[in-house]
Order: structure tokens, then C-alpha cells, then sequence
């Protein structure tokens, strides 16, 4: 056992049990076995957790930005030497191969060394007045408690992107991680205890998302949710937001389309494929969901995308030599076999894998291509969260465009050429938030991410990300001519 299983839930400085006495139970996917459980809240402990908060938020928002900074700096120096327990941990619960899951908490700390610098950043404004006797300028001030509610495909790296610059503008938090994937966001919190965060400025309530998630949206103290997630919850959480106005950054589902085109190069394109399809067994909000080659390589690139795809090991990702786990439960299995069922129903060429993996007894579903898929397809419109990749080709630039910018979704896109004019122009065109070129991993701490459309509102990470945890006042002050 790698967790201390008593704390379960963190509010205002202690580690505490639910007053119901309820508890969740962990699963490890890659074998169903159950890892342990933990005290699982409600409403109570919501409220609890967004009182403390609300008590923490004054004295916490009057810290310089320099102070708040170097908690967050010691944090990431914490989570850097804790990485082989933690990616241990996130394994065992979430099932991403070690190697992956090493990746993510690097990633995850990324966004506390950015944040700590970019407290230090948060600046104002003078504005140039149109009238003598007036001196204006804005103030950014912290825009009060923050809930962020998280996902279980990567349990550590979006806690960070979340607290990391919530806590940087000035905002306590009050978390919320996926009921999958608590382990992770406990080990997180016991380094911020650790490096002496005061009391309230982060709380942690794991249990009932219903419960946990009216009272959040409920409480006007809440002024601020930070959500990734499915796009259908994040429709629910903006109706629920309306009778407080809460502010809402919501990073939501996506489709993404990667566009292979004739001067490309194919082995760089294949692997990059690879690499964004069927990482966390493709349950990743950006992965590739939909693959257009063009028609003059197509059977090139088939052949070389089938063979390496044969050679993906799948397993128990606690298996160093491992390359995909497990989905995360038996609804994410049960989706990949529909889509695949669907598609093969209807005409599609199954080129390899296809079906349920049953290896150690997991989750697993086999890493699968399917050729000459057509858009009556469920996998060309919905989500999958799966190791399946649909292929389709085209024959000219215009049409891989309209293809691609053919769903509600607008996350992230992905094009492969060696014609930088091509390059410019289709990317002015792909209606995406994100777009990468040759590059199928454009997260980074740095730069913004989050999509357009119904892929969500708001950025995370870059400086925009700690913008969405301020509010400028505007102060407008008469002067006299007299000294």
C-alpha cells in the first residue's frame, strides 16, 4: 500500500473522516483488484471546505505574490523528488504504463515552477486619460474561492494546471478529484500541507459528485469553477452556475482530427500518430480521434502504421516494458467495443485488433485500426476515449479541411507537411484552438490550452492561465489643478 488511506479528505488544515461514514472504494483497472478505500463526503464536508476556504481567502490574497510563490516553488521541488511514488501511485490507480505516468508528474510540476513565477507577473495598468483632471488605471485583484473539479485521465498534472495558478493570483481552493483517482490528489495535497501552506488556502473532498457538485455551484462563496471534464457535465455545470453567475474555465471533450498530407514525412507522421492515439490507451482529451491521409500515400502509410501498431505491448502498466494499460473502467470498455462494433457493422476494414484484451483480467481493449470508415460511423462523430484509431483519405487540401472541422468539437488538431505555405494555410483555417504542426504533444506550462466551440471556455497554463483567477478593478480618480 503507497497511501496513507486515513487521509482522505483535507479541509481547513486537517485530515478528516465523513461524517456518514461512507467510504469509496479504488480499483486498480489493469486487474479490477481493489487498491484500498477512503472516507468519501457529501454535502457536509462540501460546505465545510468552502467555508474554510472563504476564511483563508483574506489573508491568503493580501500575501505579496512573492510569498505565495515560494510555497508553490518548494511544492514543485517536493513533487520532483516524490516522482517514482507518485507515478507509482497514479499507475496503480489510473493504469498508464510507469514511463507515462513518470511523464505526467514531471508535467504536473511544471505547472507549479510556471505559476511561481508567474505570481510575480500579475500586473495592472495605467491608461492615458482623454481629460486633464482624471488618472485612471486597473488593479487585478484574486477573484475570490475556487472549485476545481478534475479528471482521472491525468489525476495529477490537472490538479496543478489548476491549484498551481489559482493559488499563485491569490485564490484558495477547494478540489474535487475524479472518484477513479483520489490517490493521486491526496499524495498532491500532503506536499502542499508539507511545505507549510496555511490552513484553508487548499481543502480536498473526495465522494458523491452529485452532492459535492450542487454544493459547490450552489454556494455564492464559490466564485470561480475550473472544470476538465466531458463536455455534457460541463453544459450542466454552466446551467448551474447561472443563479450565482459564477465564472466558469472549462476545458471539455474533443475529436481531433490529424491531417496527413502527400509531402509529409510518413515516418514521422506514423509515429506521432502512435504516440497521440494510443498513449493512456487514448484517453486523452487531445489524442488523434480521426486520421485523413491523402490518397497518394495512403497504402505507405497503412503499411508502416500496421506494423508498428503490431508491435505496441500491451499490459499492467506497472510492467516497465508496457506501452498501453487498461481503459478505466467498464464503461470506457463498453464504449470502444460499441464504436468498433458500429464501425465494422457498417463497412469498415478492421486492419488489427478489435476486440476486448484479456490479459491480467482488466479493462483492456486491443490497439486498433480501422481503414475505410465513413462518416455514418459512431467513431467519426463521438468521442472515444480509446486505443482505435479511423482512417479516411482525401485527395485535396480543401477537403481534408472541411472534414476535419466537421464536428461541434473544437480542441485540438494536428497536420503533418513539409510545405510551410500549406502548413500556414491550413492551419488559419482548422477551426481549433490548438493546432500542431508535425508535433502531436503541444501541452506545455508556457503556452495556453483549451478549445473553442463546444470544447470549452477559457486557457489554462501560459500567462493566460492565471488570468482566469482575476478580476480587474478599474479606478478612476479626479485630481485638482491645485498642488
Amino acid at each position: 500500500m503507497l497511501v496513507d488511506t486515513v487521509k482522505g479528505m483535507y479541509i481547513n488544515g486537517e485530515w478528516v473522516q465523513a461524517e456518514s461514514g461512507s467510504m469509496l472504494e479504488v480499483f486498480n483497472p489493469a486487474t479490477r483488484e481493489k487498491i484500498t478505500e477512503i472516507p468519501s463526503g457529501g454535502k457536509k464536508e462540501a460546505d465545510e471546505a468552502i467555508r474554510s476556504a472563504n476564511a483563508a481567502f483574506e489573508s491568503w490574497s493580501e500575501l505579496t505574490a512573492r510569498e505565495r510563490s515560494n510555497y508553490l516553488y518548494k511544492a514543485y521541488h517536493l513533487m520532483l523528488e516524490r516522482k517514482e511514488k507518485l507515478a507509482s501511485i497514479l499507475t496503480e490507480e489510473q493504469g498508464k504504463p510507469l514511463k507515462e505516468a513518470r511523464g505526467e508528474i514531471e508535467f504536473a510540476a511544471s505547472f507549479l515552477l510556471w505559476y511561481a513565477e508567474e505570481a510575480n507577473r500579475v500586473y495592472g495598468e495605467m491608461i492615458p486619460s482623454s481629460k486633464k483632471n482624471k488618472r485612471l488605471w486597473v488593479v487585478p485583484k484574486p477573484i475570490g474561492v475556487v472549485a476545481a473539479i478534475t479528471p482521472w485521465n491525468f489525476p495529477a498534472a490537472m490538479i496543478t494546471r489548476k491549484v498551481g495558478p489559482a493559488l499563485a493570483a491569490g485564490c484558495p481552493v477547494v478540489l474535487k478529484p475524479a472518484e477513479q483517482t483520489p490517490l493521486s490528489a491526496i499524495e498532491i495535497v500532503k506536499i502542499f500541507e508539507e511545505v507549510g501552506l496555511p490552513k484553508g488556502v487548499l481543502n480536498l473532498v473526495v465522494g458523491d459528485p452529485v452532492e459535492i457538485g450542487k454544493e459547490i455551484m450552489d454556494s455564492s462563496d464559490v466564485r470561480l469553477v475550473t472544470f476538465t471534464g466531458s463536455t455534457e457535465v460541463g453544459k450542466l455545470l454552466m446551467e448551474g452556475s447561472a443563479q450565482t453567475v459564477k465564472k466558469l474555465a472549462l476545458e471539455l471533450g474533443g475529436h481531433a482530427p490529424l491531417l496527413v498530407f502527400e509531402d509529409a514525412d510518413l515516418d514521422l507522421a506514423v509515429d506521432q500518430a502512435i504516440a497521440s492515439k494510443y498513449r493512456n490507451c487514448g484517453q486523452t482529451c487531445i489524442c488523434t480521434n480521426r486520421l485523413y491521409v491523402h490518397s497518394d500515400v495512403k497504402d505507405q502509410f497503412l503499411e508502416k502504421l500496421e506494423a508498428k501498431v503490431r508491435e505496441l505491448r500491451i499490459g499492467n502498466g506497472s510492467d516497465e516494458t508496457v506501452d498501453i494499460g487498461p481503459l478505466i473502467d467498464d464503461s470506457g470498455l463498453n464504449k470502444v467495443k460499441d464504436q468498433v462494433e458500429d464501425a465494422v457493422s457498417k463497412g469498415a476494414e478492421l486492419m488489427t485488433g478489435g476486440k476486448q484484451w484479456d490479459g491480467p483480467g482488466g479493462y483492456f481493449f486491443e490497439p486498433t485500426i480501422l481503414a475505410n470508415v465513413t462518416d455514418d460511423m459512431k467513431i467519426m462523430s463521438q468521442e472515444t476515449f480509446g486505443p482505435v484509431v479511423p482512417i479516411q483519405t482525401f485527395d485535396r487540401d480543401e477537403e481534408a479541411i472541411a472534414a476535419a472541422n466537421n464536428t461541434n468539437y473544437g480542441l485540438a488538431s494536428f497536420l503533418f507537411t513539409n510545405n510551410l505555405n500549406r502548413a500556414i494555410k491550413v492551419m488559419e483555417k482548422l477551426d481549433y484552438g490548438i493546432i500542431g504542426i508535425n508535433d502531436v504533444f503541444p501541452g506545455t506550462a508556457e503556452a495556453p490550452f483549451g478549445g473553442i466551440k463546444e470544447s470549452g471556455l477559457g486557457k489554462e497554463g501560459g500567462h493566460e492561465g492565471i488570468k482566469e483567477y482575476l478580476e480587474m478593478k478599474y479606478v478612476s480618480l479626479a485630481v485638482s489643478d491645485k498642488l
